[in-house]
């Protein structure tokens, strides 16, 4: 029987949230963690609702999980978000010890790869998974914006 949890099948649970977000003019990134093929927790930006600059996607769902966890570390736990991790967040990301990131669009210029920010040793990645889907909505919502 074919495997129907994959990093793309998480992946549009992501974009659903991305979608909630940009509804809610919200910069329209969205996140979800996974344990054992279930999701444990799903967020989206909510910056502008709670007038918070720290209110990512990620740090709502790190938040969410570890609730969910009863513990401060994700290992065994995959985060899927929609665009690649800031720097802030990668440094949350680190600190949980998550163990796997799958983002979609990369964030030339604010994402921790360009800013050069350390994930944990043992932290996975993988990149572009549904990358084009995650762009058009990030692109669409700037159209609106400009």
């Amino acid at each position: 029987m074919e495997n129907i949890f994959t990093d793309e099948y998480f992946m549009k649970k992501a974009l659903v949230e991305a979608k909630t977000a940009f509804e809610k003019g919200e910069i329209p990134v969205g996140a979800v963690i996974v344990i054992d093929n279930k999701v444990i927790a799903r967020s989206h930006n909510l910056t502008e609702l709670l007038h918070d600059v720290t209110a990512h996607a990620e740090m709502q769902a790190i938040t969410s999980a570890a609730n969910y966890l009863g513990g401060k570390y994700l290992k065994d736990c995959t985060l899927y978000v929609t665009l690649e991790p800031c720097q802030m967040c990668a440094g949350a990301l680190y600190w949980s010890q998550i163990s796997k990131i799958v983002y979609g669009a990369s964030d030339e210029n604010r994402g921790f790869v360009t800013m050069g920010t350390q994930l944990h040793p043992k932290t996975k990645v993988v990149s572009r998974i549904l990358e084009k889907e995650c762009s058009l909505l990030m692109r669409a919502f700037f159209r609106t914006k400009r």
